[in-house]
């Protein structure tokens, strides 16, 4: 039977026992995926996804100090007493080798917990494409790809994102997935202003007010496709590199 790819524009309109048997993909461009990807790609040993700044810090409580590292935003800025904020450009090698990230952002934080139940559940952005597209075409199965939108409205640059990696998995399938509506509508909007992704977002409403914030300079990293060429997935309560991506992390 052909795969079939569904996709949800926010995390609201997620029934999270529906994804028991999907392969979940997580996309937020702007821009917890691509901090996520980036951190592990800096050889962070885990990151553990949190909804709240409460459960985040308490969470980190329960680690080791010296270990753990807050990190996360609120309206698009660093959370008072945390350690990072969101901007890939602050999870670098030395800041957060072999340390427990313990995350949460107003988005896609959301989304990955949300998505907690799929069978497997990994993190997308731009920088990371076509890792992603190889994994899914490698196992066929039944896609869900879930947005995580912008405070529980639509987001321009995650559907466009998802539409692209809807156009790879189609092109790279050995038949034709069957769309939902939702995936064909975000495969005509990636045709439509995939030519200059960075544009694209600079147009936004997050784009927009990122610039405002002066992290105007995120946009191009998180628009530069498949600049971070791993695979997080979701096992067992946190976020970690497929481990044929990427050397083993270090032990505890």
């Amino acid at each position: 039977m052909n795969m079939k790819i569904s996709l949800y524009l926010t995390p609201g309109l997620v029934d999270e026992q529906a994804l028991r048997e999907k392969i979940v993909v997580a996309i937020d461009v702007l821009r917890a995926s691509t901090t996520m990807i980036t951190a592990l790609k800096s050889g962070a040993r885990e990151i553990v996804p949190a909804t709240t700044i409460e459960s985040a810090v308490k969470i980190a409580a329960n680690l080791d100090a010296h270990q753990t590292i807050l990190g996360g935003e609120r309206h698009g800025r660093i959370i008072e007493g945390f350690q990072l904020g969101n901007s890939p450009g602050e999870y670098t090698e030395e800041r957060v080798k072999g340390k427990t990230i313990v995350f949460t952002t107003t988005n896609g934080s959301q989304a990955v917990v949300r998505s907690r139940y799929a069978r497997e559940l990994i993190v997308c952005g731009f920088v990371n494409l076509t890792v992603v597209r190889d994994h899914l075409v490698q196992k066929p199965s039944d896609i869900a790809v879930i947005c995580a939108g912008r405070n529980g409205d639509f987001s321009m640059e995650d559907t466009v994102c998802a539409g692209m990696l809807v156009s790879m998995v189609s092109e790279g399938a050995t038949e034709p997935p069957v769309l939902c509506d939702a995936a064909a509508a975000a495969l005509v909007l990636y045709r439509s202003l995939g030519k200059s992704l960075l544009t694209m977002m600079e147009h936004t409403d997050h784009g927009r007010y990122l610039q405002e914030i002066d992290m105007g300079d995120d946009l191009r990293v998180c628009a530069a496709v498949d600049a971070v060429p791993v695979l997080p997935v979701y096992e067992g309560n946190v976020l970690r590199l497929r481990k044929t991506d990427t050397t083993e992390p270090p032990a505890r």
